[in-house]
């Protein structure tokens, strides 16, 4: 079997622990996935969409490796808010804003307002050396909770309600209830897919005579 090794573009532990979760189930044997090099330096997402915030960080780690390289950038949007916090949702609070900063920043926005429909939504890239890249999204319709439940998880997931779940917030969640319905589950097996397609057209393309 032939395996495909990959740089992880994030340095945040949380996601790549998913990452690594999330492809290892739906890739099985066939995907390595290797650390981003701590001398390689963060990316400015200066990007106004979540595909380009991820383009920016794959195509920096394979370009500074010599790796094929998987990144995504992930927003949550939010109804009553005019979409936001979208692609500034990791630093919706600041630059420096931990995961409770932006929670509180997002609770206190809201306030009372009885709307709290919103949509969290992945961006997944893989980008090779040669300059090609395998895109996919995966997106979540859910509410935003009156408060912070749940300790599992990361990032907004202690005030995100899914409504295909039961109710529970992705923090009340196991991680496997969780990727079963989540944005970066859905995204990730999609470019799992996607990448075992373009694997499997490159066995089966015969061979061109010389010319």
């Amino acid at each position: 079997m032939s395996v495909t090794s990959f740089v992880l573009a994030t340095a945040n532990p949380d996601k790549a622990g998913e990452l690594r979760a999330i492809l290892g189930e739906a890739m099985g044997g066939s995907v390595r996935l290797v650390e981003r090099p701590p001398e390689v330096p963060e990316v400015d997402e200066t990007g106004t969409t979540l595909e380009e915030n991820a383009r920016l960080k794959a195509v920096a780690l394979a370009e500074a490796t010599g790796v094929a390289a998987i990144a995504d950038d992930t927003g949550l949007e939010v109804a009553a808010l005019g979409g936001a916090p979208g692609v500034y949702s990791s630093r919706y609070a600041g630059e420096q804003a931990s995961y409770a900063d932006n929670v509180a920043k997002l609770l206190t926005e809201l306030g009372a307002s009885t709307d709290r429909r919103a949509r969290f939504t992945t961006v997944a890239l893989a980008r090779f050396p040669d300059g090609s890249e395998v895109v996919a999204t995966g997106s979540v319709e859910g509410e935003i909770a009156l408060s912070a439940v749940g300790a599992s998880g990361f990032g907004y997931d202690p005030v995100f309600v899914p409504a295909e779940g039961d109710g529970r917030t992705f923090a009340e969640m196991s991680p496997e209830e969780k990727h079963a319905l989540s944005h970066r589950g859905r995204a990730f097996r999609r470019l799992a897919g996607r990448l075992a397609a373009s694997q499997a057209a490159l066995v089966a393309e015969p061979d061109r005579p010389a010319s």
